[in-house]
């Protein structure tokens, strides 16, 4: 009888245990959806956490765990740790941040392979191909993850160069690797009891990992961050199988799969193939200006002082602020709402363009801006805010450059060519702010630069918007 009413509540907990998982993924994709648009992110992160809590109470509730004292001090420390870092992280350096996070969860994914790996050695039992399979991939995927994800908030940090690097034979010898890889998977699946070998591929995915990014450059970042993003869900998904665990696996198939969607949507934002981005070597910190028609010395730049810029923007009906990378290093969304905030109350309709590759993750211009509270509305795409340049003042651009290269139109032999840009070259004027007339990642120099209608405004983001307030607030 008691073994009837033990074996009826296990059963009982378990489906309760499986409905909450259920109930957790529906939220992951609610989430995800409200990510979707800068009016509802906020509320779909706040969606996203509630199923990541339910989903992590059901797994403690687990029978199998053994160890609560150990994953309460776990998670304590990781709680303390995540809420100093959310704190203390500027919004300028969030790319760095998710690129250590992507890293981070590699990392674990990784681990656990390793981890279950060794516990089926120790227990001297024939270990399923099933399981040396899912411990490769994840093993394989996670180290993938952690080195290429640290080597990305390297470049991004600045504490390696953001050019492409590269070396004689440099594809050749990846692939070197990667088949050497495959060919010692194939022997472990016969020889399962290796672990010298097992640790080996561990270190050549970690070696790999470093090598997949190493020559990317640091224009390609966005497309780079959101594919290690993918990698991190494949690697949760991995482990996952290897822990008999659905909530993760299917956590981590949602992860993946949104990663590899917001990857091609930063393709196509390029008009570049993945294959391009990753093999291409493409992608410079920039500064070399090639290609393009005729030279700098052959062109005339109309340069302008603040207190002609103030006078165009003050007595303009409308203007679209374009924010570029350039605003986030100088962090100035906060001045650039304040100038939003004048010109608005001297009747001028302000929008913000966003190109969803301007700054170094998908979705960076929009982040600084929220962090500026500017009104979500006032937020448009590339494909709704280009009808609206022709009937446009002033295009204030601040900080952008090849996302507003009108070469991409028409120079074919530009590598920009064919790149879907904002075509703030159609408003009636132009005012570009920028430190000075170097190229931007792409490494090309910028037509818009040397357009009769576009006038230079020369400095820093912040200290050339920060006058432009005074400026506007005189008029």
């Amino acid at each position: 009888m008691n073994d009837t009413l033990c074996n009826e509540a296990l059963s009982g907990l378990t489906t309760g245990i499986e409905l909450t998982y259920l109930v957790a993924a529906a939220l992951f994709i609610v989430g995800l959806k409200q990510l979707g648009s800068p009016a509802t992110a906020r509320q779909g992160n706040i969606v996203a956490a509630v199923g990541m809590l339910l989903a992590t109470v059901a797994t403690m509730i687990n029978l199998s765990v053994l160890n609560y004292e150990m994953i309460l001090v776990a998670i304590i420390i990781g709680s303390i740790i995540g809420a100093i870092t959310a704190q203390k992280v500027a919004m300028t350096e969030m790319p760095q941040m998710v690129g250590i996070f992507n890293g981070l969860g590699g990392a674990a994914s990784a681990l656990v392979a390793v981890g279950e790996f060794w516990r089926l050695l120790d227990t001297g039992s024939t270990i399923p191909i099933d399981a040396t399979l899912v411990a490769i991939l994840g093993v394989f995927i996670g180290g993938v993850t952690l080195t290429g994800s640290l080597l990305a908030f390297a470049k991004l940090q600045g504490l390696v160069s953001g050019s492409p690097v590269t070396f004689p034979l440099q594809q050749p010898f990846n692939i070197f690797l990667f088949l050497s890889f495959i060919a010692g998977s194939v022997y472990l699946f016969f020889n399962p009891v290796n672990p010298l070998l097992f640790l080996a591929l561990t270190v050549v995915s970690l070696v790999f990992g470093v090598l997949f990014v190493l020559p990317i450059g640091g224009g390609d970042m966005p497309v780079v961050i959101s594919l290690l993003n993918s990698f991190s869900g494949l690697a949760a998904s991995a482990a996952g199988f290897i822990l008999m665990n659905n909530m993760l696996i299917v956590a981590g198939a949602l992860v993946g799969a949104s990663g590899i969607i917001l990857t091609q949507i930063m393709c196509k934002a390029m008009n570049r193939s993945l294959v391009s981005v990753l093999f291409g070597a493409f992608g410079s910190a920039g500064g070399t200006v090639v290609g393009g028609s005729g030279t700098a010395t052959d062109k005339v730049v109309h340069s302008i002082d603040t207190e002609e810029g103030a006078m165009m923007l003050g007595y303009a009906r409308s203007v679209v602020i374009v924010p570029g990378y350039g605003m986030a290093v100088a962090q100035a969304q906060h001045t650039v709402r304040e100038l939003a905030s004048q010109l608005e109350k001297m009747g001028v309709e302000v929008k913000y363009a966003i190109h969803p590759v301007a700054g170094r993750m998908p979705g960076h211009m929009n982040v600084l801006l929220a962090e500026a509270n500017v009104p979500y509305n006032q937020l448009y795409d590339m494909d709704d805010i280009n009808p609206q340049f022709e009937q446009t003042d002033v295009a204030l651009i601040i900080g952008a450059n090849d996302v507003v290269n009108p070469a991409a139109r028409h120079d074919q032999s530009s590598p920009i060519y064919g790149m879907p840009i904002l075509e703030v070259d159609k408003a009636h004027h132009t005012i570009v702010i920028k430190r000075g007339m170097s190229a931007g990642f792409a490494g090309v120099e910028n037509e818009l630069f040397y357009d009769d209608k576009t006038m230079m405004l020369f400095g820093s983001a912040q200290d050339v918007v920060s006058k432009l307030v005074a400026e506007v607030k005189q008029l």
